[in-house]
């Protein structure tokens, strides 16, 4: 994108106004690394509490407000999935700075004054203000930002508001957290001695015989493997951790459909067929689009040949100009398509500008310095000279005002400089007037020509009908009229011969209801109901929901029949080890151990330390550490319980393959650094775990 758009559309400049306001003040670290009174824990309605401060709702939202823009800024869709994930993101990025403010309050981590100027105008700034302020040379101009922010200083109050309430302490908060994890780096050390083990092992090599007895050979039917629910019960209790569950409920549901049918689907079409002899005769199809309800508006460009990806494109590529294609299918659309114009068209642009501003300017005051501009490049005046001067772009009056566009940035430059350096020739000059200010262009060259179309695209959704939807909405009342109970509900299942679907796991703060789809509605419903009760229908995207709740799981450890399917093939392996164990007893050879179990000794000669498979058996690092195990060379050694089944290994010799010349203080520092570049994200694991957070976001959102 030029930056041109960009001065509008990101406010660049606006951001550099803000460092300037806040680096005079600083009052902003205090606020938002400060003790117990940070801004972002204080006061109002709450939506929950990180080690004791309280989270402010508004607070909260404007946060989520926030970034929702920085997405949809980047051309991100907001739509409730994503929406839920940024709730979702935000959260835990309040948790992590309430657990990393505390971190640095403890080692008394700060950001200097100096330090920030350093941050904003040092040999490393922000990636946005180098961008922003790069000399013709490429390197970051320090001065020409400085210069920037106090000449703009009094521009735009209410983006100097936003950015000093974003922008700088965000810059402060990647400071704090990168002296942080650096501290932390540094504790991680591996001495040589190690690092030498580590690559000996590595290269380690083992020549085993062993004998496998897989699970299959004992009947699931058997008695004694059988899991109980005590049994998966018990395992839970001896590893809480891992069963650890947040509060969560299920449902059962019916859906109704209310998507359009082919009738519906008829009626678009023939919609648009009505409209087909007036879209003909317009001679104003944006009017007509707009009049007429289009779902894509008219876009006023032409489009090159090889850029025309959309159905059908050969057929409206060959239209004569006000000839009308259609109407036919385009995803969830009818289209019509008419031909306004064709013309060659470059597919890129080398030009320069010189701009006036009108927003730092009075419109008379620009028009008349562009025109004295004009003027003076007619009459042989240096054109690099007067950009450096007197223009107001400065992405470019360092680079003699040059930009180099392609057709696909066309349409994100404003319309009327697009037009003057796509549709005119090479060696045009001439003054054009945009949102931004009066322009002095010359375009420089234009390459690689080719056709290009303006088409007027007539679309209408196939949506339902309201025939359609009522028909819904009717069958999903009347469900739900007679289904006021769980028994009720399967009744009415059964006798309306109708899917009861299940959805599990549906916490307090989703939005997103797996299977069903987005309705922050329906889940406070789930949060609010009992066991067995019914919901009034939930229209949700083309469909009516009526749901039960059939389960409510609070938070804590999950029962033994949720964790059955996770555990049942686990606990029953590992009694049939106990069957198999006992087939092998006390047999002291790998052949006595073969005629027991009635299995036969293999043979494995290139176990390596380094890898957990071992051919012919699969995934058994078990067996490969039996394999190194000194103890088994001299005799079998006990029954290994696998992942397949139980083994018996003998090793028959460990040898070693060459290392490859592996330089041991490469592999030590290796090591060393990547302990260190994940000892950030360990840390904060750690703290958030260990942190007291209470979520109550589902009592408010």
């Amino acid at each position: 994108m030029s930056i041109i758009q960009s001065i509008r559309d990101k406010a660049a400049w606006a951001v550099f106004i803000i460092i300037a306001l806040s680096l005079l003040g600083f009052l902003l670290m205090d606020a938002f690394v400060g003790k117990s009174g940070r801004g972002l824990f204080s006061g109002g309605n709450t939506v929950g509490s990180i080690n004791g401060e309280k989270l402010d709702y508004v607070k909260y939202q404007t946060r989520i407000q926030q970034t929702e823009d920085q997405y949809k800024a980047s051309g991100y869709p907001m739509n409730e999935m994503i929406r839920q994930n940024v709730q979702d993101q935000v959260w835990n990025q309040l948790i992590e700075e309430n657990v990393l403010t505390a971190q640095y309050e403890k080692l008394g981590l700060a950001v200097t004054p100096k330090e920030l100027d350093d941050i904003l105008f040092g040999a490393n700034p922000p990636a946005d203000l180098r961008q922003q302020f790069t000399d013709k040379d490429g390197n970051y101009d320090a001065n020409s930002a400085r210069a920037a922010i106090r000449s703009l200083a009094k521009q735009n109050p209410q983006m100097a508001e936003n950015f000093s309430s974003q922008y700088l302490p965000a810059l402060m908060e990647n400071r704090l957290r990168e002296k942080y994890v650096s501290l932390l780096s540094e504790t991680y050390y591996i001495p040589k001695w190690m690092a030498e083990k580590m690559i000996a092992d590595q290269n380690e090599l083992a020549a085993i015989n062993y004998v496998s007895v897989p699970y299959t050979t004992v009947s699931d039917s058997a008695a004694e493997v059988k899991v109980s629910d005590g049994d998966i019960q018990d395992y839970i209790n001896k590893h809480k951790e891992e069963f650890k569950q947040e509060a969560n409920r299920s449902i059962s549901y019916v859906s109704f459909s209310a998507a359009p049918t082919a009738g519906d689907s008829l009626a678009v079409k023939e919609s648009l067929e009505s409209l087909k002899p007036d879209f003909i005769a317009t001679t104003d199809p944006g009017g007509f689009l707009v009049r007429n309800a289009s779902e894509q508006k008219f876009a006023d460009m032409y489009v090159l040949k090889s850029r025309l990806q959309v159905p059908n494109a050969e057929s409206i590529r060959e239209l004569p100009d006000g000839g009308v294609f259609g109407p036919y299918l385009d995803g969830g659309n009818y289209v019509m398509a008419k031909m306004i114009g064709k013309r060659n068209m470059p597919d890129s642009v080398k030009c320069r500008h010189i701009l006036i501003s009108t927003q730092t300017n009075p419109d008379s005051t620009a028009k008349a310095r562009i025109d004295s501009i004009a003027a003076a490049i007619k009459g042989g005046a240096d054109f690099n000279a007067l950009a450096l001067k007197y223009s107001d772009d400065p992405g470019s009056k360092e680079k003699g005002g040059e930009y180099t566009f392609g057709s696909l940035q066309a349409t994100t430059l404003a319309p009327e400089f697009s037009k003057a350096i796509f549709y005119g020739a090479t060696g045009d000059k001439k003054v054009v007037k945009t949102d931004f200010g009066y322009h002095y262009i010359e375009v420089l060259s234009q390459k690689n020509f080719e056709p290009a179309y303006q088409v007027a695209y007539m679309s209408r959704p196939i949506s339902a009908s309201l025939a359609t939807d009522q028909a819904a909405s009717g069958a999903a009342n009347q469900f739900a009229g007679e289904s006021r109970n769980a028994k009720a509900f399967d009744e009415a299942v059964t006798k309306n011969h109708l899917a009861k679907l299940l959805a599990t796991d549906i916490k307090p703060n989703d939005i997103n209801v797996a299977g069903v789809g987005a309705s922050r509605q329906l889940v406070r419903w789930i949060n609010e109901a009992k066991i067995g009760e019914v919901s009034e229908p939930f229209p949700i995207d083309d469909k009516y929901i009526v749901a039960m709740v059939s389960e409510i799981n609070k938070e804590g450890t999950v029962s033994a029949a949720k964790a059955r399917p996770q555990l049942e093939l686990l606990l029953r392996n590992q009694k049939k080890a106990g069957v198999i164990s006992k087939k092998i007893g006390a047999a002291a050879t790998l052949d006595a151990v073969a005629a027991a179990t009635q299995t036969t000794v293999m043979t494995a000669d290139s176990v390596r330390f380094i890898s957990p498979f071992v051919a012919g058996i699969g995934q058994e690092p078990k067996v490969v550490g039996a394999a190194f195990d000194k103890d088994n060379q001299a005799k079998p050694s006990k029954a290994i319980v696998g992942n397949a089944g139980v083994f018996v290994v003998k090793t028959n010799n460990v040898s070693a393959v060459a290392d490859g010349g592996v330089n041991v203080d490469e592999q030590r520092k290796a090591i060393m650094m990547q302990s260190r570049q994940m000892s950030g994200y360990r840390s904060v694991e750690a703290l958030r775990k260990s942190a007291n957070v209470k979520d109550e976001r589902a009592k408010i959102l």
